[in-house]
């Protein structure tokens, strides 16, 4: 009989494959819709005061995640791994490059979107609970002085609750997780969905605003398009869980194809709603929520609690999907000695990276303590681009190193749009560069702090085993 500590602690270092196509679309879609699609149009209809290039700007973002997922699904499908680009980065370029990756997903890319999440979520809770959006601290403790200080506000602990919460659902079994995860991110969509339907239906529009054809400079529609590929991010979150994928080279390019396409139907109808309400050039000048704007001119003064329903469940999805996705990556990492080596395990009852979970939900919540994680996330944004283009390169890559791999799945139009997607991911990155350089600048030094704890991590300590 094993003891209480035994059974608590992880067994092996191989996850079960127990999910379906459906339930890998599902954690794209409950990852990519989130906050991005509240807030970007704005800014892309003042790039493109054009109602239907404005559209067109969309369209074409998401033909480009489209052209991504599918360099994605071949990779997947050779390396039916749990991690996702961390372990194509590593087997085109070396441990290195993958561990950048896994590094910067840890310490903001799901961490800090988790911890932002969760805030959002507290606020938006709060309309119902006043308790769960009161930001007055209780409990304060400076650790640097004049520098950094953490505290402790009811709507702190609300956050963390719905952090912990949702880890301890995904620590017990990869069922409940799925469970919990498909049910929000069905009715994520089904909000969406009847937002639109009504809307279209009842919202008072005029068809008259797709008239307008004001003429847009190139240079700027290609500016439009930069906040347009971040709102798509996410497209790739059914690669990191690859390894619990039945026949993962039929089954996740069909996740990645189904949960993108989605995605892009549900971008598109909501933005020419937008521009069914508002003309393109107010759209233009919105400052807040855009999805509270139109539901404010389509619904009035009940606006607000219907879109704080949508926004929970919204954010309760996205939070849920990044809790299951993102422990595979490190996961993956602890696996090559490039993590905590106790996150290489799988727990024995349950059989799912049970410390990764916590490692994350642990810095998730210190993030929130500290209202660093919009910092961090804002710093280490590009790198979402950057990653992912560098991980399609490696589709040119191991073809060339491994021809005559077998590869269940090829990646639609190569070379062609995988090219492509690399062009524009280059583009995106470089305007980060030129335009952005301060925030840029200081996500590149987050990155380049993972050398030194790269070294450390592997230092004298055996590789675990995949076999």
């Amino acid at each position: 009989m094993q003891s209480k500590d035994a059974d608590t602690q992880a067994t092996g270092s191989i996850l079960e494959r127990r999910l379906g196509p459906i339930d890998a679309a599902a954690i794209i879609v409950a990852n990519v819709i989130g906050g991005g699609i509240l807030f970007t149009p704005p800014q892309v209809a003042a790039a493109v005061p054009n109602a239907w290039l404005f559209l067109l700007t969309w369209l074409v973002g998401g033909l480009l995640a489209f052209a991504g997922a599918m360099a994605y699904a071949e990779l997947a499908a050779l390396r039916p791994r749990a991690g996702g680009e961390y372990v194509y980065l590593r087997e085109a370029y070396g441990p290195l490059a993958g561990f950048l990756t896994g590094w910067t997903s840890f310490v903001a890319g799901f961490s800090g979107a988790i911890a932002t999440g969760a805030v959002i979520f507290s606020s938006y809770l709060g309309r119902f609970i006043p308790f769960a959006g009161n930001t007055d601290p209780l409990v304060s403790l400076i650790l640097i002085p004049g520098v950094f200080c953490v505290s402790v506000s009811p709507q702190v602990i609300v956050s963390i609750a719905l952090v912990i919460g949702m880890a301890w659902i995904h620590i017990r079994g990869v069922g409940p997780g799925r469970l919990v995860g498909n049910l929000l991110a069905a009715l994520k969509v089904a909000s969406f969905i009847i937002f639109i339907a009504l809307g279209f239906s009842f919202g008072m529009g005029n068809i008259e605003h797709f008239t307008a054809t004001t003429p847009v400079r190139p240079v700027n529609w290609f500016v439009a398009l930069i906040p347009v590929m971040f709102t798509y991010s996410g497209w790739n979150a059914a690669a990191y869980v690859a390894e619990e994928i039945r026949d993962p080279g039929r089954n996740v390019p069909r996740a990645l194809a189904f949960g993108t396409g989605l995605v892009i139907a549900i971008y598109l109808t909501l933005n020419a709603l937008y521009i069914y309400v508002v003309p393109v050039e107010q759209l233009a000048t919105v400052d807040v929520s855009v999805l509270d704007f139109i539901a404010d001119r389509m619904l009035g003064s009940a606006a607000g609690n219907v879109m704080a329903v949508i926004a929970l469940i919204s954010l309760s999805a996205s939070i849920s999907a990044m809790t299951f996705a993102g422990p595979r990556v490190y996961f993956a990492m602890a696996r090559d000695n490039a993590f905590l080596r106790s996150a290489s395990r799988v727990h024995s009852r349950y059989r799912t990276p049970a410390v990764a979970i916590i490692a994350q939900a642990v810095w998730s919540s210190f993030l929130i303590m500290s209202a660093q994680a919009d910092t961090l996330v804002t710093y280490t944004g590009f790198s979402i681009v950057l990653f992912s283009g560098i991980a399609v390169v490696a589709v040119f890559v191991l073809r060339a190193r491994e021809p005559k791999a077998e590869r269940p799945f090829l990646a639609l139009g190569h070379p062609f749009l995988t090219a492509l997607y690399v062009f524009v991911s280059a583009l995106i990155v470089l305007n980060g560069l030129i335009n952005n350089p301060g925030p840029t600048g200081a996500g590149i030094l987050v990155i380049l702090a993972g050398v030194p704890l790269y070294f450390l991590f592997r230092r004298n300590r055996p590789a675990v085993s995949t076999d």
